[in-house]
């Protein structure tokens, strides 16, 4: 069975155009604004949707998306309603969809029954930022009876028998941190992200998708000629921070920016 994560970008590919991938915190602030900021992205063109299982203590989160989860949790969001939205949003919509988690979640709900619950709603993928890549195989052999695949974060600094590593492992897209430190808009990126490509393109052929800190047209537009996706989300988190519930029109202009 092909992962649609695969066939997306296999067509990306043929029409020489990049994805744009969007992440949202489910029940941020509650459950039926993410479901209408989802439309309205999907709407407006997105390629790859990614959704964030709010968490305690998500270690990679910079305090947008820190206090989106905090958000979600005060609204009662749990990883089943989170299921729940994923299947509504199957019913309507065929793009990829990733799920964005902390290890310590998927142990605490049983690895059989997460992979179970991710294969019924429709789940394509799952990024996991705390899963050592030693620790991967558990789970990659459980998410690849329900066709989900694990992607696999990378770093500029990450040296290169792990890079390799990593690579050997990966499936779907590598997602490529472009900046040091943790999730959110920045004004600039000042990592040598051609540098960073090369040394990833030349021991792997799997789509590669640059994110944390990406905020606006002008920055994806000087990194596009290399890298095959683009990854926003903290920019999207600070724009329903701000609007609440009226956010998803808002958010619908932002993508649509993006796009243009």
């Amino acid at each position: 069975m092909n992962n649609r994560i695969d066939l997306k970008f296999k067509k990306l590919n043929e029409l020489n155009k990049k994805a744009l991938i969007t992440f949202v915190t489910a029940g941020d602030p509650n459950l039926e604004t993410s479901y209408k900021v989802i439309e309205k992205m999907i709407a407006e063109g997105i390629d790859i949707l990614e959704i964030g299982i709010p968490f305690s203590d998500p270690l990679a989160e910079g305090p947008t998306i820190e206090k989106a989860s905090y958000r979600a949790l005060e609204s009662n969001t749990t990883t089943d309603d989170v299921f729940t939205l994923v299947k509504k949003i199957r019913k309507d919509y065929e793009l990829p969809i990733l799920l964005m988690l902390y290890v310590n979640l998927i142990y605490k709900y049983g690895i059989d029954k997460f992979m179970a619950k991710c294969g019924e709603a429709g789940v394509d993928g799952l990024i996991i930022p705390d899963l050592p890549i030693e620790e991967v195989q558990e789970l990659k052999s459980n998410a690849a009876n329900k066709n989900i695949y694990i992607i696999n974060l990378v770093a500029p600094t990450t040296k290169d028998d792990r890079l390799l590593m990593i690579a050997k492992e990966s499936e779907g897209f590598i997602y490529c941190v472009s900046s040091l430190g943790v999730t959110g808009e920045r004004k600039e990126i000042t990592t040598d992200l051609s540098d960073f490509y090369n040394r990833l393109r030349g021991i792997t052929n799997l789509p590669l998708a640059l994110g944390f800190g990406l905020s606006n047209k002008t920055q994806i537009d000087g990194l596009k000629g290399e890298w095959n996706g683009f990854i926003v989300g903290s920019a999207i988190v600070n724009i329903i921070a701000q609007y609440g519930i009226d956010s998803p029109s808002y958010v619908g202009e932002f993508i649509r920016s993006l796009k243009d």
